[in-house]
């Protein structure tokens, strides 16, 4: 489902803005994406202007997490603070700026799950 990003049909105080034209392809925006914790991970593509696919995270068990230059692939145990949204941690959402706890410790997201397709990571300690 789209949504439009264009002009808002009401004005400041509340008036009806009139439309003084449809709404243009370029104005088109889609819903937050909502990646989560889940049971395996899992992602689904979204097509993008001009055909391309765009890969994004629904859930996600499992977080490419760096210590100390070196990569590893480690479980997602719990979502610790969201900087974005409080309501986040509730609901166990994935977005950049996230801190997770996972079996190596604290841990902030630095990817963008709901637009990158994957999660990647950085100690915190």
């Amino acid at each position: 489902m789209t949504e439009n990003h264009g002009r808002s049909t009401r004005t400041k105080s509340g008036s009806r803005n009139r439309r003084y034209r449809k709404p243009r392809k370029h104005e088109m925006g889609s819903a937050f994406s909502a990646p989560q914790i889940g049971d395996e991970f899992r992602t689904e593509d979204k097509e993008t202007r001009g055909g391309d696919k765009k890969n994004f995270v629904r859930t996600s068990d499992r977080v490419n997490l760096a210590v100390d230059g070196e990569v590893k692939n480690v479980d997602i145990q719990a979502v610790e603070d969201n900087p974005a949204n409080s309501e986040f941690v509730r609901r166990s959402l994935l977005t950049k700026g996230t801190i997770i706890q996972t079996t190596e410790g604290k841990a902030r997201i630095t990817s963008r799950p709901g637009q990158d397709g994957n999660i990647n990571a950085v100690s915190v300690d």
